[in-house]
């Protein structure tokens, strides 16, 4: 019974033995110059650490400082200016040591045991148990690290490990210019932490063990880098069966054994599998690639709004003597992504499954300036994306390569990303600069250590390269990276790695976008008269065009002091007149825009008048790109939709993930079939941007006067041809003579025949003063609301306004705390800042987190023309 009983446990054993975990609780830390012990010896058990304060593991020198009291909230007020700076008290004011007491010893033969590190900013020690882990010193933020500890670990199970952490070297002066003195980009790191017209310096430069660190465990080999690739021949439709995609995968095998390894690699997908006899040699890492695998009839993945994002699990095992050794799961995407050129429009435009995808993406800085990621703000981020009705999201290259978790939500939600390398034309020598430190010849050649860069490079590739919704890579933003760097990362480490991807040299480059316009080849930023959108040709493929975003009068409150609420003002010359908080929170001025609404009787009032500006801005961005879809553009990204830090500038949603109404004038904008108004030719067209033609559908276009009275224009049939724009309706001159007075209400609809609203987009115009007089003195609202819970954490509002009453204007939900009225966040809305006519109703389902044992919350609304009320719901 004995020896039978052993050969049932071996399974378990086995599976036991691949399993890794995360050591992310229980550290501590403590400063370099209040320790006089070396590694060695704070590594050992008997050295005391009692009076070390909690660190936070993964995070930041300046994480943990915050959540131990040390120092006040960096995102509050002027608190970041209390906050000592690296650059004035030196690096070893950020030198930490941090040291963590875990369990883990070998319970089976040949097991191996490994210490992983993906990410510690900047260099580091490591020490086990008394000795010395890594050889060298290991430097260089954005690169992995893997220790096999096997004959390092405690037999008894106790173990204890210190890690000395360095700060970046240089610092930088964060003296105000872009990236400070542009000394930060001499290392392989993040170049915002010195501070950039939309983020003040962080005061530590981000020193920390910033990304997980784990505890694997294998049998003799452990499987490292897995690779999958998909091909998707041919051009492909959503709908019907599909014929067939291919399917390749490799993987590397580390032996760390002095033993040589035969066994068996295999990949498994969708019920099939492939397999491989290999033979690994003793102490070597190996690739092996395996045969190809046919999916018939898969289910693809496409970018958001064209199709599902369908994903498969796919498993890669490697079996030793017919156990198994190591595992690795991937989620796969089956799609096929390339690039070609527009000879109409003068750039390059992206297909995905053979399918030319029309770009509408924003800029992305970071989750979070101080490195605190988490799976769940990864999703929200990315799920306020989905919202927006974008397809893709470009990480700038002054940050990181994000976590593997940002790429997954990525591929949940259908978001494109159009990944930058560590490089930005301020830091690195683009432009004449007298913030700077060294000169352009000099910058240009940054970093230092060409080397540490090329291998952060192919370490990140392997790191993130699987997921689905990765699209493009690029070398830089606004500039290139040095020629060595730039030559291998483009005809040698891509090829290898990757090969799969469309690698851009840089964010604004002619291979791109060909600049017959001069300037830098993007932009503009800032307050834009909204004609501009439709009427003024920028960049065919635009990387960063963009606009205001100060949250409503709620947000401003979480993040500046209640002496500091005054409302921004301007001279006559324009320039803005702000509060010293607002201007250190990087206000970008509304300038005249806000006055067509009415003086700005506070901050409040101003922050409400900013939300009809941030709808009208984003809708006509996306709306004016749109009406020229393949005849002046193939794509646009907006800079930007997010800010990492409480910045007052280029957001859609504010840094507590609250958001304002620039998300939901794009959600309307960004629609895949959307009838708009061009503003100066007063033409009505519909963009469709779906790969099928859409006929029979009716286009209604209505007015309505600020008492509520509706008068329909005209209706037609209409169709719209796959991937275009067709203009139908000249309504200009009556529309004028409507608004002349008051302003107007423009309703424009799209009906199935049905008569399903599949559409409806509603603009107010101004009178012929360019003012919205008529907004000033609307009759009160007469707005029926109503709420019900129709599952756990969604819950379905009706908003109802009954006929004879003016138009129900601009009202905006929220969910909020029934004994605070303060919002819950995140809450995710399918749309907000409703305008609803007389005689209609809207239905808008909210999403949130439900906790069960909170009470129910209350639904908020407040429209233009609806004082605030609270909703019970049933």
């Amino acid at each position: 019974m004995f020896p039978a009983m052993i050969l049932f446990l071996l399974p378990g054993l086995n599976i036991r033995a691949q399993t890794s975990y995360e050591l992310n609780a229980g550290w501590k830390c403590a400063p370099v110059s209040e320790v006089t012990a070396n590694g060695f010896n704070i590594s050992s058990q008997s050295f005391k650490i009692n009076s070390w304060i909690p660190a936070t593991v993964p995070g930041t020198v300046l994480t943990t400082l915050l959540n131990n009291s040390k120092v006040p909230d960096p995102f509050y007020g002027m608190n970041n200016n209390l906050i000592k700076d690296i650059y004035q008290t030196g690096r070893d004011y950020y030198t930490y040591w941090f040291v963590k007491d875990f369990t883990e010893k070998i319970t089976v033969p040949g097991q191996q045991v490994y210490l992983n590190f993906r990410g510690v900013n900047y260099s580091c020690e490591i020490y086990l148990n008394g000795k010395k882990v890594n050889k060298q010193t290991h430097k260089g933020m954005f690169l992995r690290q893997s220790y096999n500890i096997t004959s390092l670990l405690n037999k008894a199970g106790q173990n204890r490990l210190a890690v000395l952490v360095y700060p970046p070297d240089p610092v930088g002066n964060p003296n105000g210019g872009q990236g400070g003195d542009g000394r930060i980009a001499k290392g392989v790191g993040l170049q915002y932490t010195a501070g950039w017209d939309w983020i003040q310096p962080m005061r530590d430069r981000n020193t920390g063990i910033w990304d997980q660190v784990t505890i694997e465990k294998t049998g003799s080999i452990n499987l490292i880098n897995p690779h999958v690739v998909t091909i998707v021949p041919g051009t492909r439709h959503v709908t019907g069966e599909q014929r067939p995609a291919i399917v390749k995968a490799s993987a590397e095998l580390q032996n760390s054994t002095s033993a040589t390894v035969k066994g068996i690699l295999k990949l498994s997908i969708d019920g099939k599998s492939v397999s491989k006899n290999v033979t690994v040699a003793p102490n070597t890492s190996q690739e092996f690639t395996l045969s190809d695998l046919t999916l018939a009839n898969p289910k693809l993945w496409w970018p958001h709004g064209y199709g599902p994002q369908n994903l498969y699990n796919a498993k890669i095992e490697f079996f030793a003597g017919g156990s198994l050794s190591d595992a690795e799961n991937i989620s796969v995407g089956v799609r096929e992504i390339k690039s070609a050129w527009n000879n109409e429009t003068h750039s390059a435009y992206v297909t995905v499954n053979g399918q030319k995808i029309f770009i509408k993406g924003g800029n992305w800085i970071i989750s979070d300036a101080m490195l605190r990621f988490s799976d769940a703000r990864y999703d929200a981020e990315v799920r306020f994306h989905r919202d927006m009705n974008l397809n893709l999201i470009r990480i700038w290259g002054g940050a990181l390569v994000e976590r593997p978790e940002f790429y997954a939500a990525c591929d949940k939600y259908g978001m494109l990303v159009f990944q930058d390398f560590w490089m930005s034309g301020d830091a690195n020598g683009k432009w004449l600069d007298p913030m700077k430190a060294d000169d352009q010849w000099t910058r240009r050649k940054y970093p230092d250590d060409h080397s540490l860069f090329l291998k952060s490079v192919a370490d990140q590739i392997k790191l993130v390269r699987n997921h689905p919704s990765l699209a493009m890579w690029c070398g830089g933003n606004e500039i290139t990276p040095p020629e060595d760097i730039l030559l291998a990362m483009r005809d040698s480490i891509l090829p290898k790695l990757d090969g799969t991807r469309w690698f851009i040299e840089y964010s604004n480059s002619d291979k791109m976008s060909l600049n017959t316009l001069g300037g830098n080849g993007d932009g503009p930023y800032g307050i834009q008269d909204i004609a501009t959108f439709w009427e003024t040709k920028t960049f065919p493929f635009n990387s960063e065009v963009g606009s205001v975003g100060v949250g409503d009068y709620e947000s401003l409150e979480r993040f500046i002091p209640e002496k500091n609420r005054i409302a921004p003002g301007y001279s006559e010359g324009g320039k803005s007149k702000v509060d010293s908080v607002w201007d250190y929170h990087k206000y970008i001025g509304y300038d005249k825009s806000i006055d067509p609404y009415g003086k700005v009787s506070d901050a409040k009032d101003f922050a409400t008048k900013a939300q009809l500006v941030n709808y009208d801005q984003y809708r006509a961005l996306m709306e004016g790109f749109s009406s020229h879809m393949w005849s002046w553009y193939t794509g646009t990204i907006i800079w930007k939709t997010q800010n990492p830090w409480t910045a007052m500038r280029g957001q859609m949603y504010d840094y507590y993930l609250d958001p304002n109404a620039c998300l939901y004038g794009l959600h309307n904008g960004s629609e895949m079939l959307h009838p708009m108004y061009n503003p100066v030719t007063g033409m009505v067209s519909i963009v469709n941007n779906h790969f099928e033609a859409k006929r029979d559908l009716m286009l209604a276009v209505r007015v309505a006067d600020m008492d509520g009275k509706d008068s329909l224009l005209t209706q037609i049939f209409v169709e719209v041809q796959p991937s275009s724009v067709k203009n139908f309706l000249p309504i200009k001159p009556v529309v004028e003579k409507m608004a002349k007075e008051k302003g107007v209400f423009l309703v424009l609809q799209l009906l199935t025949k049905n008569k399903e609203k599949l559409s409806e987009n509603i603009y107010w115009l101004a009178d012929e003063k360019g003012n919205y007089s008529g907004l000033k003195n609307m009759p009160v609202s007469k707005l029926e609301v109503t709420a019900k819970k129709i599952n756990n954490g969604k819950i379905e509002a009706t908003l109802n306004n009954p006929s004879g009453s003016p138009m129900a204007f601009f009202n905006r939900l929220s969910l909020v705390d029934p004994a605070t009225h303060k919002r819950l966040l995140p809450v995710f809305y399918s749309d907000n800042y409703i305008s609803v006519l007389p005689g209609d109703s809207k239905k808008v389902l909210l999403e949130y987190k439900d906790v069960t044992n909170k009470d129910q919350p209350l639904l908020m609304i407040s429209g233009w023309n609806l004082s605030e009320k609270m909703i019970s719901i049933k």
